[in-house]
Formats: C-alpha cells, sequence, structure tokens
C-alpha cells in the first residue's frame, strides 16, 4: 500500500496570504494524491475558519483528500470536515469518538513513546499519530530533532498509523520509511514557496516507500 501523505497549511491565510490561493492549492494537492489536509490557520477567527474549512471540503470532493481542522472539533463538524488533528496536549480523544462516529478521523501529534501511552492511541479512539519534531526544520528553529530512531520507537509502541513530521524532504522520505513510518506530514514540503510541485513532490514521496516499504492507509 502506498504511503500517507499529509498537508499542513502553514498559519499565513488572511496574514498577507490569499485565502482564495489557499483554496486553490489545496484542491491542486488533493488532486495531486495528497491524502490528508490539515487546516492549521490559528490567526483566523472562527467565522472566517469556518468558511475556510468549508471552502477547503468542496475543493477536494471527488478525490480520496480529507480534510481536517486543528484542534477545532466544533469548527471541524460545523463545517462539514472530515476530521480533527489534535494537539499533544489536547482533550481525549475518546471524548469525540462516541459523539463524532466511526467514520471520522481524528489524528493526535506525539513527541515521545510517553505521548502515545499517554493519549490512549491504541484503544480506538485514534485513527493516527504524527510523531516529530524528526528532522531539523526551519519552522522550528532552535528545536531538537529526536531522529528516526526515535521514529521507529514510536512506531513499535502503537498500532496505529505514524506520520513523520519535521523536516520531511524527498531526499529524506526514503530514512522515515526505513523507520517504519505509515507516511509523511509537512508544511514547507507543500508550501506555495516549494521547488518542486506538490505532484512532483507526491511522487517522489511514493517512489521514496516504494524503494523501502508499505505503510498502512488512513480514511480510505
Amino acid at each position: 500500500m502506498r504511503p500517507v501523505i499529509c498537508m499542513i497549511t502553514d498559519g499565513r491565510a488572511g496574514q498577507g496570504r490569499s485565502v482564495d490561493g489557499l483554496i486553490k492549492r489545496i484542491g491542486d494537492a488533493a488532486h495531486a494524491g495528497i491524502d490528508l489536509i490539515q487546516i492549521r490557520e490559528r490567526g483566523l477567527d472562527d467565522r472566517a475558519l469556518t468558511q475556510l474549512v468549508h471552502d477547503a471540503v468542496a475543493s477536494v470532493r471527488g478525490t480520496q483528500a480529507r480534510v481536517l481542522v486543528n484542534d477545532r472539533f466544533d469548527v471541524a463538524r460545523a463545517a462539514g470536515a472530515h476530521g480533527v488533528h489534535l494537539r499533544s496536549d489536547s482533550f481525549p480523544a475518546r471524548r469525540l469518538r462516541d459523539v463524532a462516529g466511526s467514520r471520522f478521523l481524528i489524528g493526535r501529534s506525539v513527541h515521545s513513546v510517553d505521548d502515545v501511552i499517554r493519549s490512549a492511541a491504541n484503544d480506538g479512539s485514534i485513527d493516527y499519530v504524527i510523531f516529530g519534531t524528526v528532522f531539523p526544520t526551519p519552522s522550528k528553529p532552535g528545536g531538537t530533532a529526536v531522529g528516526v530512531t526515535a521514529l521507529a520507537d514510536v512506531v513499535r509502541a502503537t498500532s496505529v498509523p505514524v506520520l513523520a513530521v519535521g523536516g520531511v524532504t524527498v531526499e529524506n522520505a526514503s530514512l522515515v520509511a526505513r523507520g517504519g513510518a505509515a507516511g509523511i506530514a509537512a508544511i514547507g514540503l507543500f508550501a506555495e514557496r516549494a521547488s518542486r510541485s506538490v505532484a512532483d513532490t507526491v511522487e517522489c514521496v511514493m517512489r521514496a516507500f516504494d524503494s523501502d516499504r508499505a505503510g498502512p492507509e488512513v480514511g480510505r
């Protein structure tokens, strides 16, 4: 099976960045084969965020892509999103599962094996976890990159798919695959300023995983 690929928005919508431009990029990403699109726009008020998510869902219709909202279950439900992505310190996923139903995707950020254990990732409440920071990244200057060995430890600690985040590139995606990850999540790799097109990046990541291992599917 192919790797799970998650695009995380860069948080700049409405801050000198056109919202319409972001919606177009989300639609292009979905048609290029991106699986998950995490809307992470903390600078928008509730109304603007809800509208953005609603439009994002419309832009991916007819593709395999699923739209998730960062830590805002209320906005995700109101806008018809496919799921929510919880911070590592957010409320327990099990509180959402009974309300949201089995088809609603719930993910969580984790930073260690202890985080995985505390988040109860193996109790059926969570569909996937995003682990990092794996490699050094400009989005977290001065942050500690934990490396592929720590990624492999987290993969062994849970039965749900683990996506690697933090400094993931086309060049190091094969290392992520060897660490046992189900796929990747990234901001800069799919940003407007990225050197490759989204379609080219998706193809390169898939090829990197094909050469090492196949990851389980999320939300298909």
